[in-house]
């Protein structure tokens, strides 16, 4: 069998990363480089002349025109955080190369902190990846189909209006020789046109060609101008159903992430984000090297998240 190039990346390694990230002073001088690649500029005037005040515990400037004063982290993901961007740089390296996940309880013991303080890493992380995927929007050949992430509740319902279960869409683009390029996981109110409907406005192009099965809901994808191509599947094998060989790998290779990585975790509040999160991966797959660095990137514009924030917006339905 053929090596897999993707597969077999070496990625940035641990000794590589504590080269470049292994004291506060290469990940000060990283982050500022992120923030302002042309020089420091100030977030109330624009102005880049400055001075860099002494004896804060963070790296800030003044802006010489206005007077204003920017900490090195204020505005970014890591506003406001006690912690060295020493152990931040690392849980993005540890997290961004995790191709089958990372619980908090083992980010815990890698970065050698409590444990709601991995969680909290973790969460923000993630939807970092989850704010960056929203802008994703797949064409050309799109496979699609349902799937649920969760298992009946002891004493619940059963099937498909079990209250544990979290019903999502799977889509996965492919390129004009049938190879996968992205994905996208994203869970729905449930599996009705309007739905459907909602979900592929904001996430397709109006000129994809959608593949799915036959279920009805699935119409609703050309409520936006998609082409649908329905394939009634009734007993047939997935062997026997080429057409869904992507979304069913994609799918499969995602449940197998899930019951080896975390093994609890609410998935009414916290699924979109660990979809998210598994999508973010699959679209950068190709540079597995630039990962670490890309989600540095998207940290650092993301915006402040602090915890009330990150827990408001995950009680918030699907």
């Amino acid at each position: 069998m053929a090596m897999n190039r993707i597969q077999f990346q070496s990625g940035m390694s641990l000794f590589e990363h504590f080269q470049q990230f292994g004291t506060e002073a290469q990940c000060v001088a990283a982050l500022e480089r992120m923030r302002w690649p042309d020089g420091f500029r100030c977030p109330s005037c624009g102005g880049a002349a400055n001075c860099v005040l002494h004896g804060s515990p963070r790296k800030t400037f003044q802006c010489n025109a206005c007077h204003h004063q920017t900490s090195l982290i204020a505005g970014t993901l890591f506003e406001a955080t006690k912690l060295r961007l020493t152990v931040w740089f690392l849980a993005i390296d540890l997290i961004g190369e995790a191709k089958t996940g990372l619980s908090a309880l083992a980010l815990k013991r890698d970065l050698g902190v409590g444990y709601p303080t991995a969680w909290l890493i973790h969460h923000k992380l993630m939807q970092a990846m989850v704010e960056r995927e929203a802008a994703t929007v797949l064409c050309g050949t799109v496979q699609v189909d349902d799937a649920y992430l969760g298992g009946e509740l002891v004493g619940g319902t059963a099937g498909r209006g079990s209250e544990n279960k979290v019903p999502f869409i799977g889509a996965v683009s492919l390129n004009d020789q049938g190879h996968p390029l992205r994905a996208k996981f994203t869970p729905v109110s449930g599996f009705t046109r309007a739905a459907i409907a909602q979900w592929a406005g904001a996430n397709l192009a109006p000129t994809s060609t959608v593949v799915s099965d036959g279920l009805a809901c699935f119409a609703g994808v050309t409520d936006i101008g998609c082409t649908h191509q329905p394939t009634v599947v009734g007993t047939r094998k997935p062997k026997e159903l080429p057409m869904f060989h992507w979304i069913n790998t994609v799918l499969g290779n995602l449940k197998t992430r899930f019951s080896g990585a975390y093994h609890s975790f609410d998935f009414g509040e916290y699924a979109e984000r660990y979809l998210g999160t598994i999508a973010y991966r699959f679209n950068r797959r190709f540079d597995l090297r630039a990962l670490p660095i890309r989600l540095l990137v998207t940290a650092t514009a993301c915006g402040p998240r602090p915890e009330s924030w990150i827990r408001r917006v995950a009680d918030v339905p699907c």
